[in-house]
Formats: structure tokens, C-alpha cells, sequence
């Protein structure tokens, strides 16, 4: 189980089942009850965040290995891996993060990878059940019941994003609790 300052939980699918509309739905909610959250987001494929003839890809393209793009209103950091870099773990991307004065670490993706998760789960996408295989998956939100998950599993329903981020929110007071004790 990967070991961090801060409670993480993830939102683990196949692709097409909804993570990122569903999580755009949970941050608010859990924002409202006062946490402070980081997301970190898996991509399988290249990604650009800063653009051809804006200073900061500029930059970057003519050999920065890391680039920091601040402003009053955020703050970016790229990292530039060489073309055998290997794919980055959870772990890696931790690193770069500040745990101070953040509550939780919410993750899309990494699916493998040794940390609690709400599986999601679309029933007319015939995928396979990731919790069979998983012990980190800590709950199933689903759009149709699923008689053959572990029983205790918690199976939320996928399509009321106010039940998944109050399990989210007792989820994480329960192991902050755990952590004091």
C-alpha cells in the first residue's frame, strides 16, 4: 500500500466509463464541506499544457528540464523525461507534490497500482470487474446492481455524485482517525 502524508483516493475505470465527468461533479461537492484537494490525473499518451509560441513551451523545447510557469493566479511545473523515461508511478508523482495544507489526493487512473479506489463501473460496457482482482478497491459505484462483488463492498450508485462524495468524506474521516490513533 503506497504510504503518504495525506489520505489518497482514487477513481479507477476503463476508459469511457465517466471518471473525469464524475470527478468534476465530486470536487465541488467536496470542496463545499471545506476540504482541500490535489488531483492527479494518469495520461497514457503525450500531452502538451503549454502551447507553440507561448514563452513557457519555448522554453521547454529549447532544453529546459524543468520549466515553473507562475502567475497571482496559479503556478505550473513541467518536467521534461527523456524518450526512455519509464511510465511514472503513483509514487513518483507524489514526490512532487507538498502534502502541507491539503486534506486529500484525489487519482484518476493508475488502476494497478496499491492504493484505495472507487471502481466505476458501466454495466452496458460489458468491461470486467476490477474489484475481483483488486483489494484496494474500497467501494463499486455502479449504474446497475452487481450481484457478483465481494460483499463487503459498498456498491454506491454511479449516477448520484452527492452519495459517492459523502462515502468519499466518511472514507477519509474514518482514516484520518485511524492515522491519529
Amino acid at each position: 500500500m503506497i504510504d503518504y502524508p495525506v489520505p489518497l483516493i482514487g477513481i479507477s475505470a476503463f476508459s469511457g466509463t465517466g471518471k473525469t465527468t464524475l470527478l468534476t461533479k465530486l470536487l465541488p461537492l467536496l470542496r463545499k464541506r471545506g476540504l482541500r484537494i490535489v488531483m492527479i490525473k494518469h495520461a497514457h499518451h503525450q500531452f502538451e499544457i503549454d502551447h507553440p509560441h507561448k514563452d513557457s513551451y519555448e522554453l521547454r523545447k529549447a532544453g529546459a528540464v524543468k520549466t515553473l510557469i507562475a502567475s497571482r493566479r496559479r503556478m505550473a511545473l513541467v518536467t521534461e523525461f527523456s524518450e526512455d523515461h519509464p511510465e511514472p508511478t503513483l509514487r513518483e508523482t507524489l514526490s512532487e507534490l507538498d502534502p502541507d495544507g491539503i486534506d486529500l489526493v484525489m487519482v484518476e487512473g493508475f488502476k494497478r497500482e496499491d492504493f484505495p479506489k472507487i471502481e466505476l463501473h458501466r454495466s452496458d460496457l460489458k468491461k470486467p470487474l476490477l474489484c475481483l482482482d483488486d483489494p484496494h478497491v474500497i467501494a463499486v459505484a455502479t449504474d446497475a446492481p452487481l450481484p457478483d462483488i465481494p460483499t463487503k463492498l459498498p456498491q454506491l450508485n454511479l449516477n448520484d455524485p452527492v452519495e459517492i462524495a459523502l462515502f468519499i468524506y466518511n472514507f477519509l474521516h474514518q482514516t484520518v482517525g485511524k492515522k491519529a490513533s
